[in-house]
């Protein structure tokens, strides 16, 4: 069982993100940049807001026009592979709730993070690492938002199937004003909350 387990690990590291780096390099990325409107790039497609299954049934169910989290409003949002994953929670979570002050100071409405994941998973996973009162979590369960905007990814190598890339965004009333993708998911080198809030 340990030497299965040792051997997929070299099989994530040596086929799945070093081949996935690759990808990245030669894709063109041409449904987002910076002037992207979102809300135009991403027609009636709509996010889920992160909540306990009681609160779902509650509401119906319902869920959140792409308008109504960045029209008229400054947001710094970032996408990550998916929730109770290690460098999604040991390090890119951590790099926006540490520096929400600053972003705050920065005008930033709302700093959103959202992943290929359910709603009910991306509210057990911000309550654990403590950073849903300073972070929106938002699901995007069926991909529809990421594919919109060309950034799935496939990591059936880590057992994760389709799932979106590690990227950041600084959005103005929908329009993008900055974006950053990573080369790998493994890596949060561009996408992180310190360098973004260099870049507002």
């Amino acid at each position: 069982m340990a030497s299965a387990m040792l051997k997929r690990a070299a099989m994530v590291k040596s086929m799945g993100f070093k081949g996935l780096q690759e990808t990245s390099r030669r894709r063109a990325y041409a449904s987002i940049a910076e002037g992207t409107d979102l809300v135009a790039a991403a027609p009636n497609v709509s996010l889920q807001k992160a909540r306990t299954w009681d609160e779902g049934v509650a509401s119906k169910f319902s869920t959140t026009p792409l308008k109504d989290i960045f029209k008229g409003k400054k947001v710094v949002v970032f996408g990550l592979p998916g929730a109770y994953t290690g460098v999604c929670s040991a390090q890119h979570v951590p790099s926006y709730k540490n520096n929400i002050d600053k972003f705050k100071a920065k005008g930033i409405d709302s700093v959103i993070c959202v992943a290929v994941n359910d709603p009910y998973t991306m509210n057990g996973w911000a309550e654990k690492i403590q950073a849903k009162e300073t972070i929106e979590f938002y699901g995007d369960f069926d991909g529809s938002f990421h594919k919109s905007l060309d950034l799935m990814v496939d990591l059936s190598a880590a057992l994760l199937g389709p799932r979106s890339h590690r990227w950041s965004a600084y959005v103005v009333d929908g329009q993008v004003k900055v974006f950053n993708l990573e080369q790998a998911p493994s890596e949060v080198k561009v996408s992180g909350g310190d360098v973004i809030l260099g870049q507002i």
